[in-house]
């Protein structure tokens, strides 16, 4: 989802890629868009390229990429299908932002999908949530979804209950990240993952919570925290 400043600046780079093959320069975006700097330009050329729509050719100057095309900002494929996590309820659909009519960078509507257990695994659906706003530099590429955690036992990874974790959809992992996993179909948690061999370990960031190993044919990964979100 674009904002109203971003949606202008990809029309106008792109009509100038059509009529002259030259990118704009920055002062010409500048003045398109009637901003008072170059450096709200700055802002909206990183948000496109971190979106998707535009990619920055290195060792040129004025060297920029189409690479996804405006009218394809609409939403995704519905060919694509939906994620959902096989435990957790709801809707990965996300709220589109309202347009605003400056340079504004608006926040990404996140689905919050429902709770993880941070503590003794245990059954992960249990209500149908709705969408979080997210500071847009909090995402990367790929799908994000967020879940409330309980338990205490990533304390000392500065996990705490009521959080909420953003998760980036996924089912790889390394050693040392912390993950939603999800056990023997049944049970989810959030864990930081060790391999040992063949075996998997999950490895609680408290004391009092002993690290679980298991066969790699019990584990599977549903993605890997990227950011918290605290609420005071």
């Amino acid at each position: 989802m674009l904002t109203r400043k971003q949606h202008e600046l990809l029309r106008f780079i792109q009509e100038r890629l059509k009529e002259t093959g030259v990118p704009p320069s920055f002062d010409e975006m500048k003045e398109a868009l009637d901003l008072k700097s170059k450096s709200g330009i700055h802002r909206l050329i990183t948000a496109l390229e971190e979106r998707g729509f535009i990619r920055r050719l290195p060792n040129r100057a004025r060297a920029l990429e189409i690479i996804r095309q405006p009218e394809q900002s609409a939403g995704p494929s519905t060919a694509r299908g939906k994620f959902s996590p096989s435990v957790i309820e709801g809707s990965l659909g996300r709220a589109r932002p309202q347009p605003v009519d400056d340079d504004t960078v608006m926040p990404v509507a996140v689905p919050l999908m429902g709770r993880i257990a941070a503590g003794v695994p245990r059954e992960a659906i249990e209500q149908r949530m709705s969408t979080v706003s997210v500071p847009p530099e909090m995402i990367s590429r790929g799908e994000h979804y967020a879940l409330e955690v309980r338990g205490d036992s990533m304390i000392e990874a500065g996990i705490l209950e009521g959080d909420l974790a953003l998760i980036r959809k996924g089912d790889t992992a390394e050693t040392g990240d912390i993950v939603v996993a999800l056990i023997d179909d049944e049970e989810a948690t959030l864990k930081r993952l060790r391999k040992r061999g063949t075996s998997i370990a999950l490895e609680a960031a408290n004391p009092a919570y002993e690290t679980r190993v298991l066969g790699p044919d019990r584990v599977r990964i549903q993605g890997k925290l990227v950011g918290l979100i605290r609420r005071y």
